[in-house]
């Protein structure tokens, strides 16, 4: 709250802002993604658990598995408000309240560039049509937002006509549309400031990020007074995305001092999730939600979180429900790499600890990453005394595929010398082989795949595949293993075997 006495002494922020999630509407229309109906609808539990007020279930006119998702979001007596997006027209606004939703967000462009070239439509005709559709909707009995799309573009005296207009119509919400991202945060501030003098109901804004500045842009809106903000889970929507629940929130809680209803340790949860199902990988040095967001190699920074995490920790990673982590590497020092090490269960003698340091060092100047398994055969390498033992050993392993074969595995594994067999199957040999090795295993030891790359091919086709896996453990702990084989998939098998060992060997030291 750092900024707080600053932001007052020259705006009127107010001392709570709504939350308008449209991650299952405009963040659906991120290019590649598409939800089922029940995808959406568990992306929906989660954002009510995660307390946004308003969810955009979706856009009805769509389609008919559109209109289904959302008539069924809306059937779940959720917490939040459930909303459907109409265009202005009573076509639109039927089929919104065929789905029984709390609310309706009724939009319209209104820049003369949208008019003339998209709507066909003069100014005049586009604020009868809103006013119309508003008045319609309302009559029904439902809350109503009025959108004016592509805002930012739209003349100033024109727009603040249609707001008046709509608000006599009985519009409860005015939202302001960055459509194409081309606002700065001082034009954001203005425009809310003017608009709320023309109109009484609340501002909301909806940002967009083509110029990287869709949550500066909706904190500026904040300042100015806007009362609601949209944004999508993971920053996702039309082209660069919405502006980004996680970093909008989380400044608004921690920076301005403003509260939101969001319970900020769902937050991490909630964005892997949606990675999940939507199928778009996060960056990893997202903000907030990263994997590298609370990541440290820098020894000067290592240094600095073991001594006091806010050295170098804006937030401590979970109060968004992250965690933190150190990584080896050529900026690496010694407290780190022996933070790192005492979580694996690891403790050496200071001249151990310094050529361990040393040789981590010596790999990242080679523009080598150092992962867990680097760390575990250096420690063995410079004291002899740190071998694994292999609790988990491949004994067999049949595939079965083809092009009208469904991708079939059978595993025989030796556990601590009792012998364990598994069948499944996959959208390819890999990820059956996978799948048939994890359940062999699930009895003794519990961990998730993070992540599986193909790192590097030697030449010609006998080539040897090199696989990196990284899994996750069930505290949250990674690790990664790596394999080189002829075959990829025996390279596959091996990698997920050799992780789900050193998952076993992290647990038993940690229970010594």
């Amino acid at each position: 709250m750092a900024w707080k006495s600053t932001v007052e002494a020259e705006c009127e922020p107010p001392g709570r802002v709504a939350i308008f999630d449209t991650t299952l509407r405009d963040g659906e229309q991120t290019p590649g993604v598409a939800l089922t109906s029940n995808d959406k609808l568990q992306i929906a539990i989660q954002l009510d658990a995660l307390g946004v007020d308003i969810i955009e279930a979706g856009f009805p006119i769509t389609s008919r598995g559109e209109q289904e998702a959302v008539e069924r979001i809306a059937q779940q007596n959720l917490k939040a408000e459930v909303c459907a997006l109409a265009r202005a027209s009573t076509t639109d606004v039927d089929r919104a309240l065929d789905c029984d939703v709390d609310s309706i967000h009724v939009f319209i462009a209104t820049s003369d560039l949208h008019l003339r070239e998209k709507l066909k439509l003069t100014r005049e005709q586009a604020l009868e049509n809103a006013v119309r559709s508003i008045e319609y909707a309302k009559s029904h009995g439902v809350k109503v937002e009025f959108s004016a799309e592509d805002a930012t573009r739209t003349d100033r005296t024109y727009l603040a006509s249609i707001f008046k207009a709509v608000v006599s119509a009985g519009a409860d919400r005015i939202d302001i549309p960055d459509t194409v991202g081309v606002a700065i945060p001082r034009g954001m501030f203005n425009l809310v400031k003017e608009t709320r003098r023309a109109v009484p109901v609340p501002i909301s804004v909806h940002c967009h990020d083509d110029m990287g500045m869709a949550v500066a842009n909706s904190l500026a809106s904040v300042e100015g007074g806007a009362e609601q903000i949209h944004v999508a889970v993971n920053g996702l929507g039309e082209r660069a995305g919405n502006a980004s629940l996680e970093e909008a929130v989380v400044a608004l809680e921690t920076l301005y001092g403003i509260r939101t209803n969001i319970k900020l340790d769902e937050i991490f949860k909630t964005s892997r999730l949606v990675s999940q199902l939507t199928g778009v990988a996060l960056q990893p040095n997202k903000a907030i939600v990263g994997e590298n967001a609370f990541a440290h190699e820098s020894g000067i920074h290592t240094h600095g979180i073991i001594s006091s995490p806010e050295t170098y920790e804006p937030l401590s990673p979970g109060v968004v429900g992250h965690r933190r982590r150190f990584v080896a590497g050529k900026h690496a020092g010694k407290h780190g790499v022996e933070a790192m090490l005492k979580e694996m269960g690891v403790d050496l003698t200071k001249p151990q600890l310094d050529e361990v340091v040393l040789r981590v060092k010596e790999i990242g100047d080679k523009g080598r990453s150092v992962t867990d398994t680097d760390l575990v055969n250096l420690v063995e390498a410079v004291t002899g005394s740190f071998a694994e033992k292999k609790r988990i050993v491949l004994e067999d392993l049949l595939v079965v595929t083809g092009n009208k074969v469904t991708p079939t595995a059978s595993v025989r594994v030796m556990i601590d010398g009792k012998e364990h067999r598994n069948s499944d199957f996959g959208v390819g040999p890999i990820d059956a082989s996978i799948k048939a090795i994890h359940g062999a295993t699930q009895g003794v030891t519990s961990f998730r795949l993070n992540e599986f790359r193909l790192e590097a091919i030697t030449g010609g086709s006998d080539a040897l595949a090199n696989v990196v896996v990284k899994v996750e453990d069930h505290k949250g702990r990674l690790v990664s293993a790596r394999a080189v084989r002829e075959d990829i998939v025996m390279a596959g098998v091996e990698a997920i075997v050799n992780a789900a060992n050193r998952v076993l060997a992290l647990n038993s030291d940690q229970s010594k």
